[in-house]
């Protein structure tokens, strides 16, 4: 595998997930320093998306990022969003509309966002493939790639169809490497069939990797080698191919833990393999929500329901029988929908990128916490 230029490292800040202070902005201060730690230990790649922090993700990017550093010195990528353009005229601007957010003249990578068999449609009848070749050709995107979330037969279709595409973003961590909704494992298959680099996603699926039931954690631990997270970056990193693994670090201590493993990485050995499968096991027989906390699904919601948040809850309660759950399901519903609120509508559902059945999912929650 060829690496891009310019990237120092296989490891990259994802900003979906940034330090925010009480008022619901953005903790500049906090996010200047994770940045200069991430600099200052030799890596270089960050990821944004406008729909992340409802737009506050790409302005922070600007301010801490951009206003602070040479533009040469660090990798930025973006992405197409597909709800933020209805036509073809709608791309260019809204992509400008980026730059300008971000604080740059251009994107080091510009992704197709969230690619499934339903979106890659509105993308083809858009144009949007050509739109972006085009914008590469004028130096304003340095290198064209998609993140993806369908089957592996869609993964192909497209990338026999668009050999322009250079990356291809997908969800990978050890619980989904064989899940039959995700495919992970043939995803990543797939992507190394077309001889493409692959950026890494979730690879601690959204913070459920972390928080592991009591059970799975003494599995781990009994290791001795490193943090719960460790072990899940680790296993996606180590395969070949990966051009990039992303994590989503929010505070000053996730991005120690991360660059503690990370400056010098190491794969996964045997014996770690095997905790590792010990742990899909004890997971796959609790019975919890496969959410990833991304809220792509909370935007549409009429009845304004905080859905990844009531799904924590949900998971909560399931896997550690506390009465934390319960708590903070209070605190989530004090101004916002309560799962019993659901009307059916299915707009959560038509975005999900784990394919839930969120209005079923919901009526579970309900069942628990609003009796």
């Amino acid at each position: 595998m060829t690496y891009f230029e310019n990237v120092k490292k296989n490891f990259g800040f994802g900003c979906m997930r940034l330090p925010m202070l009480e008022n619901g902005e953005v903790d500049y201060g906090h996010f200047s320093k994770m940045i200069d730690t991430f600099m200052d230990e030799g890596f270089n790649y960050f990821d944004t998306a406008h729909g992340y922090i409802d737009g506050k993700s790409e302005v922070a990017i600007r301010e801490c990022l951009a206003k602070r550093y040479n533009r040469e010195s660090y990798i930025l990528t973006n992405k197409l969003s597909d709800g933020y353009f209805q036509k073809e005229e709608d791309i260019v601007p809204f992509f400008e509309s980026q730059l300008e957010a971000c604080g740059v003249e251009y994107f080091d990578f510009y992704l197709f966002h969230a690619i499934n068999k339903k979106y890659y449609k509105k993308y083809t009848e858009c144009n949007a493939f050509e739109t972006v070749k085009k914008l590469k050709g004028q130096g304003r995107v340095r290198h064209i790639g998609m993140s993806f979330h369908d089957k592996a037969e869609v993964l192909d279709m497209i990338l026999s169809e668009h050999p322009e595409i250079e990356v291809v973003q997908i969800q990978f961590n050890y619980l989904d490497y064989e899940d039959v909704g995700v495919e992970g494992r043939l995803c990543y298959e797939v992507c190394r069939k077309h001889n493409k680099p692959i950026i890494v996603m979730e690879p601690v699926r959204g913070g459920s990797l972390v928080n592991l039931p009591d059970k799975a954690k003494a599995v781990l631990n009994a290791l001795n080698g490193g943090s719960i997270a460790s072990y899940a970056i680790r296993f996606a990193a180590g395969f070949e191919g990966m051009f990039m693994t992303l994590s989503g670090m929010s505070n000053m201590e996730q991005m120690n833990d991360n660059l503690s493993y990370m400056k010098e990485f190491v794969p996964l050995n045997e014996k770690e393999l095997r905790a590792v499968e010990t742990v899909c096991g004890i997971l796959k027989d609790e019975d919890v929500i496969p959410c990833t906390a991304c809220s792509y699904c909370v935007a549409g919601c009429p009845m304004n329901i905080a859905i990844p948040d009531l799904f924590s809850c949900y998971n909560s309660k399931k896997q550690h029988e506390d009465y934390n759950g319960g708590w903070y399901y209070y605190l989530y519903t004090l101004d916002k929908g309560k799962a019993k609120d659901c009307i059916g509508c299915g707009a959560c559902e038509e975005i999900c990128p784990q394919g839930i059945n969120i209005r079923e999912q919901l009526k579970a929650v309900s069942e628990i916490f609003d009796k």
